[in-house]
């Protein structure tokens, strides 16, 4: 049989394991022994709290990340080479998606090996499902500009596509960067743009709020160092 390369998906901060992780997962988990991780630590921890009696340092832990060498990608994948599946798990949520992961993938389907996606949760799609706006047309852009004048031409080029071609814009920010953020966002849209507000998803403080720009801005959230998705439609 031909060996897998599984997106293995993580909580998303503390969330009971049970309530997201679905049993297919941990049993793909107990039968891997090759791993490509965003971080260690946090790989060691999820495979932990899954309780599946895995001897961790049994396993092969590869680190890939901002720091890491992209000549060292297809190294990672040998074990796929020779016969075993490798896992691939991100910091949080799901891989490949905003997440380093996806240079391991598109390394995988060079080499003709298979990969399969695992279910598990998605803090942009469940944002966007929860938002209550369109979700028939919708771009994720990742991260905006972190200077303030780049920034505020960014908000004002999504606003625009958004009301030209009714797309909901979907983006993320560094959680320490998130007041920053909505402040630009407030200051720049129109008041009558649709803003969601999607934070700490999945976990016990999970905060998802669709207002209009004018109506957020008579009442702002901190949102410093919550993991947060921003939506816009105008």
């Amino acid at each position: 049989m031909s060996a897998v390369v599984y997106l293995i998906p993580t909580t998303l901060g503390d969330t009971p394991i049970e309530n997201v992780i679905p049993q297919h997962v941990k049993d793909v988990v107990q039968n891997t022994r090759f791993f490509i991780v965003e971080e260690l630590r946090t790989a060691r921890r999820f495979i932990s709290k899954l309780k599946l009696g895995i001897q961790i340092d049994t396993l092969t832990f590869y680190e890939l990340n901002e720091h890491t060498n992209p000549t060292e990608v297809r190294k990672m994948l040998q074990p796929a080479l020779d016969g075993n599946d490798i896992g691939i798990i991100s910091e949080a949520g799901v891989p490949g998606v905003a997440d380093p992961g996806a240079d391991a993938v598109a390394e995988a389907h060079r080499l003709g090996i298979k990969v399969v996606p695992l279910v598990g949760p998605s803090s942009i799609l469940m944002s966007l499902m929860a938002s209550g706006l369109n979700g028939q047309n919708f771009a994720f852009v990742g991260y905006l500009p972190v200077k303030p004048a780049e920034r505020v031409k960014a908000i004002k080029t999504l606003e625009q596509r958004s009301n030209r071609e009714r797309q909901t814009q979907i983006f993320i920010e560094t959680p320490y960067r998130n007041n920053h953020m909505l402040a630009a966002l407030l200051e720049t849209c129109h008041p009558d743009t649709r803003l969601c507000i999607a934070a700490d998803i999945t976990t016990e403080t999970e905060f998802i709020v669709t207002k209009k720009i004018g109506d957020w801005r008579k009442q702002v959230p901190d949102l410093h160092k919550r993991p947060t998705v921003f939506l816009v439609l105008s």
